[in-house]
């Protein structure tokens, strides 16, 4: 292979920032790696996003720990992927009892859980130091909603002096993506859906969809969100540059898939067609060349009619990198 399999070369470790975006709402990003969001309340925390693994997630805790000692008793999972998920565990001890998920992010655990996990490890090897610390997939204990989208099968829950309303707002990242909502304080945390300046991964995406899923997002004027990756976005027109950003990524690369698709071209043609739009937009942000192959693959798979995504092991992983680079 002419270059490094995905992010194996990326071994530089990002600023980490703990921000607080309203009374209860924090966020914590790092440079393009993957969020988390922290809501705090007067009895009770909830973090969004558990990290990669439960050692990754030690750094989360102590810097929650700087500002509150109330019982970390809830773990959102945005979606599936193991960067999100692998870290819950360490909450525990923390006080957690209850994993959320939606009903689709649960049936895709059970559909390819293991081999995600053993997928992204290979592929980003930086986010899963002390991988040894993982007990192995992680399982919510409440599952909400029955996988159709919209608040009528949403989840409130309240922290004390804060209500979190969780649902699943439509397919994009995943098919089963979810949000939390501070209304009170127009806080969105927005798990991968919302990307800015960064590359927005689409190897498992719901690409047709994404877009409307973006707009029902919209709708709830949000003041600030906690993206999936990117910085923490304050004020209306900075949460719409976001989503935005993360449209334009969507719409381009399904545009592209489709017309290679429909030209009849193999996926190393189509990523060199896809390159000529995307390059010049986004080849600059954090992953760009990490997340284009994984999404090349799939707007080309999407657009030939598979609406499932294909799951990714580690053996089609390289297989894929390996028939681009050649």
């Amino acid at each position: 292979m002419s270059k490094a399999f995905a992010s194996q070369a990326d071994l530089q470790d990002k600023k980490i920032t703990f921000e607080q975006l309203s009374k209860h709402c924090w966020a914590y990003t790092a440079e393009g790696d993957p969020n988390s969001g922290v809501i705090i309340g007067e009895k009770f925390i909830m973090v969004s996003d558990a990290t990669a693994t439960p050692a990754m997630a030690q750094d989360l805790i102590a810097r929650i720990r700087e500002v509150s000692d109330k019982p970390i008793k809830y773990v959102l999972l945005t979606h599936y992927h193991a960067v999100r998920v692998l870290g819950a565990s360490a909450y525990v001890a923390e006080g957690a009892t209850e994993v959320i998920a939606s009903r689709g992010t649960y049936e895709l655990i059970v559909e390819r859980g293991a081999e995600d996990m053993q997928s992204e490890m290979e592929r980003f090897p930086r986010l899963f130091r002390g991988a040894d610390s993982v007990p192995g997939l992680t399982w919510p204990t409440l599952v909400i909603g029955d996988g159709t989208p919209g608040r009528q099968g949403s989840l409130t829950v309240d922290l004390g002096g804060v209500k979190v309303e969780i649902w699943h707002p439509g397919q994009g990242h995943t098919r089963g993506d979810t949000i939390a909502w501070v209304e009170d304080e127009k806080v969105l945390f927005s798990g991968d859906l919302v990307e800015y300046e960064a590359g927005v991964y689409t190897g498992d995406a719901q690409l047709e969809e994404w877009p409307a899923t973006l707009e029902a997002l919209r709708a709830l004027k949000a003041e600030a969100i906690v993206p999936g990756r990117g910085e923490a976005m304050k004020g209306n027109a900075d949460v719409n540059k976001a989503l935005d950003y993360t449209k334009r990524w969507v719409t381009t690369l399904f545009q592209a898939g489709k017309e290679a698709a429909s030209a009849g071209m193999d996926l190393k043609a189509a990523m060199a067609h896809t390159r000529k739009s995307m390059d010049p937009v986004f080849g600059h942000v954090f992953i760009y060349e990490h997340c284009l192959p994984f999404d090349v693959s799939r707007a080309y798979d999407e657009a030939k009619g598979i609406k499932n995504p294909r799951i990714w092991t580690a053996e089609r992983d390289k297989e894929m990198w390996a028939a681009l680079q050649a």
